[in-house]
């Protein structure tokens, strides 16, 4: 699926957030906080955007690997860097449940909108716990369901009923019906965070935006 949606996943994230997903990107960046020189990985990275948001705060000297397991999206990830001449990104395939990278590898780990899609969520933590070193920092951006209105209402209308009506009239709705379903059976805020401490994770905080429609956790590697 995510193959097949790979031409219009920039265009999806747009619409689906409002345009608001690049101002949350460098939020997470923010809280993520890698330094110059560092080395960051950057898992289910889609076509880039949140790798070459981390890229612009490694230099000099550090560089930042963007991993996902659709090749289409790694191939528009590539166009965009050489079209930014940016030296300091690698990107390559990966499966997110079974990392090929050392143990204490990176010294900051981030998923942006992309832990939701993990078939195992718990192993896919422990994998991101695996490759930090001691003490480096995992940060996880990603879609919540809000409680409390307004945000709750616009959620149920936007998610639940016009993102339906979208795929009906789209040529992938299977993409549509997957995002709604995806949303609808990931846990909360605080559910995500007892996870990431099951995963040997610690000092555990989150940041919720947009009225609870998204939230960025953040974590210390054990």
């Amino acid at each position: 699926m995510f193959d097949r949606v790979a031409g219009r996943y920039d265009l999806l994230n747009s619409l689906m957030s409002a345009g608001l997903h690049h101002r949350w990107r460098e939020r997470a960046a923010d809280i993520a906080a890698p330094t110059a020189g560092d080395s960051v990985l950057d898992v289910c990275c889609g076509t880039g955007d949140l790798t070459f948001e981390l890229a612009g705060r490694v230099a000099p000297g550090g560089h930042v690997v963007g991993c996902d397991f659709s090749e289409p999206m790694l191939d528009l990830a590539r166009e965009k860097a050489e079209a930014r001449a940016a030296d300091s990104v690698r990107f390559e395939w990966a499966d997110a449940l079974n990392l090929p990278y050392d143990a204490d590898r990176f010294d900051v780990a981030t998923v942006g909108f992309g832990v939701r899609n993990f078939a195992d969520r718990d192993r896919g933590l422990r994998e991101l716990n695996r490759v930090l070193r001691p003490g480096g920092k995992l940060v996880v951006l990603e879609f919540t369901k809000p409680t409390r209105p307004p945000f709750s209402t616009f959620y149920r209308l936007w998610f639940d009923r016009l993102a339906p009506v979208l795929g009906r009239l789209s040529d992938d709705p299977e993409a549509y019906a997957y995002l709604t379903e995806s949303l609808n059976t990931f846990p909360g805020p605080r559910g995500l965070a007892e996870k990431m401490d099951a995963a040997g994770l610690s000092q555990i905080r989150y940041t919720v935006l947009a009225g609870g429609i998204v939230t960025i956790h953040s974590g210390i590697a054990g």
